[in-house]
């Protein structure tokens, strides 16, 4: 598969934020009275941003979100912005070895803040410039609707299906596949269980990948040297 331009989901995909998410989650609702294992977080939340997650949030536990949650994940949310996650294995020497004239682009649904701190956190954020997109503020539907992956590869000068989309999480690799474009499953990022590459595959995704170097066989791409 030759990619004319590559469009990164972030979190899970970019970096290790997905389980870490989960475990708070679940012991945040836990101790608000609302058991929950991290496994469920990650089935139930993960991808999911803004309204949306809050609707996930309340259908699990069966009435309106509590304050408490809320101020939780924000003390959280900051906490990492502060001190950075660690990056998913082998993603930032893929992104920095791929071609300097090759078109790339962040499509996620955290916001500008979040993605633009943990790009330079893991030294990233000069590569992607200013091709940085949330699904919260650059479009008016955010995934799992496709429009995000169609404003990023208008944004880029490139067809959507011409476009590679990496995709980790079952609302990204949704809407990835209704926009068209080439999708490859990510399995890399210590949330993705035994079946996650199944739940993926049975999306539509193109292609899954264990790992970079399996992205980098998918795409027949020799790094730079």
């Amino acid at each position: 598969m030759q990619a004319a331009a590559i469009l990164f989901d972030f979190d899970g995909v970019l970096i290790e934020s997905e389980y870490a998410s989960a475990v708070h989650i679940a012991a945040t609702l836990t101790t608000l009275g609302h058991p929950t294992t991290p496994e469920v977080a990650i089935h139930r939340f993960t991808g999911l941003a803004g309204s949306q997650f809050v609707e996930a949030v309340t259908a699990w536990i069966g009435g309106p979100l509590p304050q408490a949650f809320r101020e939780a994940r924000a003390i959280e949310d900051a906490r990492a912005v502060a001190e950075g996650v660690a990056p998913v294995a082998g993603a930032v020497a893929f992104v920095a070895s791929l071609p300097a004239d090759l078109p790339i682009a962040v499509v996620s649904s955290s916001t500008s803040h979040w993605i633009n701190a943990h790009l330079a956190h893991i030294g990233l954020a000069d590569r992607f410039g200013r091709h940085v997109y949330s699904g919260r503020e650059h479009v008016v539907r955010g995934k799992p609707a496709p429009n995000l992956y169609l404003h990023a590869a208008a944004q880029l000068g490139v067809p959507i299906e011409a476009c590679v989309i990496i995709e980790d999480s079952v609302v990204g690799a949704t809407g990835a596949v209704a926009s068209g474009g080439y999708v490859i499953g990510l399995c890399a990022a210590t949330h993705c269980d035994a079946d996650h590459g199944d739940r993926l595959r049975a999306l539509g995704v193109q292609a899954l990948a264990a790992d970079y170097d399996e992205v980098a066989a998918i795409l027949d791409f020799t790094p730079a040297e």
